[in-house]
């Protein structure tokens, strides 16, 4: 594909993310429908951190550790490029945007160099067979102005890369596909490149709460100096509006005939519709993303045991699970290119076919869990010999051997 088509496709694709990025870093704007809004309150603007509450709840449990099965040492790869920094930003970006980029390029040393591409910056076209990349694009450098400075044309066995759009440098290696991996979350037949975390439901649904926070504003402020009336004010009396607001004492004498103005006060309003349907969006939102009230700021109870909270978070951990195959399998792919570029050879992929990513737990267990799961793994090694070792026992428990 020419590389005009590939900066067209991403260009399509930009605006979706930014929006997504926009919400989850609380910059988005409020759409506001209501005309009743005093002018004084439609400057206000308010910020909702549940789309990023969302993301963060579920990138903070999926933690990698490593690969099992690894004959080719990719685990070194990926600590030799900061593996704690770098797979969490993977997934915390690929949770965001639907899917992120692994861009492997050399150190100063010509070692792989592993970094990654937000979606917003970086396309490509797809093989659905192995995840992999037959052509990628990335934008890599804008200058200060916001322009452009350098971008890359991934294609098998050649890199090339442009400075202000026009060709600086080629470079060849040895890697049978594009050195660009996608890193993708739910993927499926119709969207290879996956759907975001942040779904045009939970837009939708904090879009609504941000109005609804508006209107509590409005309201508070009548219910906090309920509007009063006078009936019967003589038309030339003096009267200051402000300063009967602000004071505590009113003083109206008999006009020429003898009466007085009565005085009265509207009912305030209540703020209490406000909160209640404030909690029936958050309600909305947590099933939406498989969070609690509580994940959102609603009190209701407090678990008391990993179990408790397990149980609670059911539908999490089954979407966290989910996460962690097709995570794994796009760092298993930026892992089988890098120890093509750092064994200068090309390797088959099925040669890393045993090699699989593994994970933390993700619920980590506490002490009286703890105790549980050594009953259950004393009891499996004793109907199977050596069936629990210390690679099951972690993924279990999360804990490593002194002895490893």
């Amino acid at each position: 594909m020419p590389l005009d088509k590939m900066r067209s496709k991403l260009d399509a694709k930009k605006s979706r993310v930014h929006l997504r990025y926009q919400y989850y870093e609380m910059k988005n704007k409020m759409q506001k429908i209501s005309a009743l809004i005093p002018p004084e309150f439609q400057s206000l603007s308010y910020s909702l951190g549940w789309c990023a509450k969302a993301v963060d709840s579920l990138a903070d449990r999926i933690v990698p550790d490593g690969f099992d099965n690894d004959t080719m040492q990719i685990s070194e790869i990926f600590r030799l490029n900061n593996s704690d920094i770098l797979n969490d930003s993977a997934v915390l970006s690929a949770l965001i945007s639907s899917c992120c980029f692994l861009y492997i390029g050399w150190n100063q040393h010509g070692y792989p160099a592993i970094q990654v591409i937000d979606g917003e910056n970086a396309t490509g076209t797809i093989d659905t067979v192995t995840n992999l990349l037959t052509e990628g694009y990335a934008i890599l450098k804008y200058d200060d102005d916001g322009v452009i400075e350098q971008e890359a044309h991934f294609l098998p066995f050649r890199t090339d890369y442009y400075t202000y759009g026009k060709l600086s440098d080629s470079v060849a290696h040895k890697a049978p596909y594009p050195l660009l991996v996608p890193v993708i979350y739910r993927p499926d037949a119709k969207r290879p490149f996956g759907h975001s975390r942040i779904s045009r439901a939970c837009m939708g649904i904090v879009q609504n709460a941000l109005r609804t926070m508006l209107r509590t504003e409005v309201a508070a402020e009548f219910y906090s100096v309920p509007q009063k009336y006078i009936v019967g004010l003589s038309e030339d009396a003096e009267f200051n509006n402000r300063a009967a607001t602000l004071s505590s004492f009113l003083r109206f004498s008999e006009d020429e005939n003898g009466k007085t103005p009565s005085l009265g006060q509207f009912q305030s309003g209540n703020i209490e519709p406000f909160l209640s349907q404030m909690k029936m969006l958050a309600s909305l939102f947590a099933a939406e993303t498989s969070l609690t009230l509580d994940d959102l700021g609603f009190t209701t109870e407090n678990p008391s045991s990993v179990d408790a909270i397990r149980a609670s978070h059911e539908n999490l951990r089954l979407t966290a699970r989910k996460a962690q195959r097709t995570f794994g399998t796009g760092f298993l792919n930026a892992g089988y290119l890098a120890a093509c570029i750092r064994d200068q050879y090309s390797y088959e992929r099925s040669a890393f076919a045993d090699t699989q990513c593994s994970w933390m737990p993700i619920f980590e267990p506490d002490a009286s869990m703890l105790g549980v799961m050594g009953d259950a793994v004393l009891k499996i090694n004793q109907a199977s010999e050596g069936f629990m070792g210390a690679r099951n026992i972690r993924a279990l428990t999360g804990l490593r051997s002194d002895a490893e």
